[in-house]
């Protein structure tokens, strides 16, 4: 059964996926939503893409529980190891992070790629747009999530990640939805290049879907329930310290998935 005030369910590894929840707020003031981060497993771009496939498996059955009528994976690892099987098997539309980024990336000459070990050794993104260049920057996750992003540390992580990227680069993909926190810092070491992440193209597909599917909720408050398997106050510290407002939070046990 369509019912558009149901909540939309969105997922990450952590906080990362808040960039997205912020884009989807922005294009859908009126929703309300559930957000997933699974603190206590991050990060996902180390693991093995089976591993992280049977994360977004026990994630999206949770989410399918508690009513919501889509999914968004706000994690390109999780995208990468599981998206195409989601899309296909669930009852509710299901969007990724990869696609609507890799179109908005086509229109550069040279474009590179930056994201977990996982995601730049699936090659995932090659099934939409040419990739010149591409880097696993492992250690950039745990930055955001130490609340690192603006610390000199970042700095010279970037500069040593970011060192052999070709000089003629146009356009660079944030292959992680972690990374748009450290885009001062890209700047910095590539000025010039055009950095694209994926969270307002993929706020826009939604938009698009629901309201092609007759989904879009006519009178919601926008009201956003965060779910976290780790430490809720550690969540909520870093979550504000990145801007975003937790107003409704609870803990959700390995178990419960």
């Amino acid at each position: 059964m369509k019912d558009p005030r149901r909540p939309i369910g969105v997922f990450d590894s952590g906080v990362g996926g808040l960039t997205v929840l912020s884009a989807l707020r922005r294009a859908l003031p009126q929703e309300d939503f559930l957000y997933f981060g699974d603190t206590a497993r991050v990060p996902y771009g180390s693991k093995p893409l089976s591993m992280v496939r049977r994360f977004a498996w026990e994630i999206a059955g949770f989410l399918l529980r508690q009513g919501v009528k889509a999914i968004v994976v706000a994690c390109n690892t999780a995208s990468s190891a599981a998206l195409p099987d989601l899309a296909e098997d669930l009852s509710v539309p299901v969007f990724g992070v990869l696609e609507p980024v890799a179109k908005a990336a086509r229109g550069y000459g040279k474009v590179g790629l930056i994201g977990t070990q996982a995601t730049v050794q699936s090659r995932a993104y090659e099934r939409y747009v040419e990739v010149s260049w591409a880097k696993a920057c492992p250690l950039f996750v745990p930055l955001v999530e130490e609340g690192l992003w603006d610390d000199p540390v970042a700095l010279l992580v970037a500069r040593h990640y970011l060192e052999e990227a070709p000089k003629d680069l146009e356009a660079l993909i944030l292959g992680c939805t972690h990374y748009p926190f450290l885009k001062g810092t890209l700047a910095r070491v590539l000025p010039g290049v055009r950095l694209l992440d994926s969270a307002e193209a993929t706020a826009e597909e939604v938009a698009r879907t629901l309201r092609r599917e007759g989904l879009l909720n006519p009178e919601g408050q926008g009201r956003v329930v965060h779910l976290v398997t780790g430490d809720p106050e550690s969540y909520r510290n870093l979550a504000e310290r990145l801007g975003v407002r937790v107003e409704e939070l609870k803990q959700v046990s390995l178990e419960e998935l």
